[in-house]
């Protein structure tokens, strides 16, 4: 795999999935406390639509079906929307 393939792995399972994945859990409790606004409804298909496409990439990767074009291009967008959500 080359390094792009394997920044972009090693940043969708390090870092994308496990924040998707708690932000989740904390609007599923919010869901259970009967305290979910409609915007977090939003926020919960949002997310949970999200994390289908982190856990595609993965796939993708996997199967080596995106070039490192693409592979770059994803991971590019991946670190804007980190530093951007660190605004």
């Amino acid at each position: 795999m080359s390094e792009v393939k394997q920044n972009l792995k090693d940043i969708v399972e390090v870092t994308m999935i496990p924040e998707v994945e708690e932000y989740l859990e904390d609007l599923h409790k919010l869901l259970e406390e009967k305290k979910a606004s409609e915007d977090d409804m939003d926020a919960i298909r949002e997310m949970e639509s999200f994390l289908v496409e982190l856990e595609n990439i993965l796939l993708v990767l996997e199967e080596n079906k995106i070039s490192d074009e693409e592979a770059d291009e994803v991971y590019q967008n991946i670190l804007r929307m980190i530093e951007e959500s660190k605004s």
